[in-house]
């Protein structure tokens, strides 16, 4: 039976360097991120779509042929005239990376502007995916857009799956960024934060905090990923902690919890236990940070779901 898999969100034209101190062109954000990589990890039975605006221009069409050549379903892709799409410049220290962004007036801030296009985009989704990031770059009043048809999303029967993704300056101070991020957990019926990100915004001590603060919001599976130490899982009333995959040479860590969460909802979509989605997720985000750039190529990432 066909399943549909959902990623709102904002991608962006990215500029990566290269070995040779060049920038290297490509496409990717948060969310695309996730979709991507849901669509190499998933069989055929499960369709892929991505929900963002776009311009009217070349840049815009090339990041929409992008997008579909992936095998990736962009009809309910909007077109905003006279606004560009974002773009981002990854600098990178060692394998740690900085990001430099321009996207003030990105078409992506008008995704959620018309209901009725949101609606039809989101329409029989088994899962739908959403980002502190996609909230933040949202005026309120399309937020709250966004929230209602994420509620009769998961009153129809679909999982809402969050990553708080925390970027303090796209919020207009701690307090806003705070409700946001709290009012993304209340929508979600599975949870995919980062401790480091959750700790400086809310002062837990440990994963197992957030996991249980977050718990206290309603949603139902929570994993707490940290990095290269174990992730915490809570669902069912059982919380366990669970190994990250090593990586002996880190190349480029950018895109790591992007993919992490791919593997995750991946799994889950075919039926796969949270434990065993998590062992799975692991190794997607490890075979990411082995290379370089957001993105594994499609014939790794199938190599990834066979193995």
């Amino acid at each position: 039976m066909s399943q549909l898999f959902v990623s709102i969100g904002e991608c962006m034209i990215e500029l990566a360097v290269t070995a040779e101190g060049l920038y290297r062109r490509g496409f990717a954000g948060d969310t695309l991120n996730t979709a991507w990589g849901v669509r190499g990890l998933s069989g055929p039975d499960v369709r892929v779509r991505y929900l963002t605006c776009v311009g009217d221009d070349t840049p815009s069409d090339e990041m929409v042929r992008f997008i579909g050549d992936a095998g990736i379903d962009t009809r309910h892709i909007g077109r905003v005239p006279g606004r560009p799409v974002g773009l981002y410049m990854i600098a990178l220290q060692g394998h740690e990376r900085t990001f430099t962004y321009w996207r003030d007036t990105s078409a992506a801030k008008l995704l959620a502007a018309d209901p009725a296009m949101l609606r039809a985009g989101l329409a029989g989704a088994r899962c739908i995916y959403f980002s502190g990031i996609t909230l933040a770059i949202l005026a309120p009043e399309h937020r709250a857009t966004l929230f209602e048809a994420l509620a009769e999303a998961r009153a129809a029967g679909a999982m809402i799956a969050f990553d708080a993704n925390v970027r303090p300056r796209l919020w207009a101070g701690p307090d806003a960024l705070r409700a946001g991020i709290e009012a993304g957990y209340r929508a979600a019926t599975i949870a995919l934060p980062t401790f480091p990100d959750e700790a400086g915004l809310f002062g837990d001590a440990t994963p197992g905090d957030a996991a249980r603060r977050i718990a206290g919001y309603g949603v139902e599976e929570i994993v707490v990923k940290d990095g290269a130490e174990p992730c915490t899982l809570v669902t069912g009333g059982e919380t366990l902690s669970l190994p990250a995959e090593r990586v002996d040479q880190p190349l480029d860590t950018t895109g790591a919890g992007d993919s992490f969460n791919a593997g995750y909802i991946s799994a889950r979509l075919a039926g796969h236990p949270p434990a065993e989605a998590v062992a799975h997720a692991h190794r997607v985000a490890a075979a990411v940070i082995g290379t370089r750039g957001a993105l594994l190529d499609m014939a790794a990432l199938r190599v990834l779901a066979a193995g």
